[in-house]
């Protein structure tokens, strides 16, 4: 899969390596089994990390990680609720 292009169906979680709230995102998608498609921005090469770092910006708006693409829906920061809402799972309201 290309990190630059998420695709409507599936979840991508832009995070940095070294992000408390980042590891708890995975975390999170582990504990509910759902498959995610990580990508770690800081640990790309110096090009595509840029490239794949200016994607992520121009899908939340800002240089705020976790960023989550859930279905073509983006999600910026941890933010559990919001995730089972766009996945329909658990309680989220």
């Amino acid at each position: 899969m290309n990190p630059l292009e998420p695709g409507n169906d599936g979840i991508v979680l832009y995070t940095l390596s070294t992000c408390p709230w980042c590891r708890k995102a995975k975390d999170w998608f582990a504990s509910q089994n759902v498959p995610v498609t990580c990508v770690d921005v800081d640990l790309l090469p110096d090009d595509e990390s840029d490239a794949v770092a200016e994607k992520a910006h121009e899908l939340s708006g800002s240089r705020v990680f976790p960023i989550a693409v859930i279905n073509g829906q983006v999600v910026v920061g941890f933010s559990p609720d919001k995730y089972e809402d766009l996945l329909e799972i658990g309680g989220g309201a």
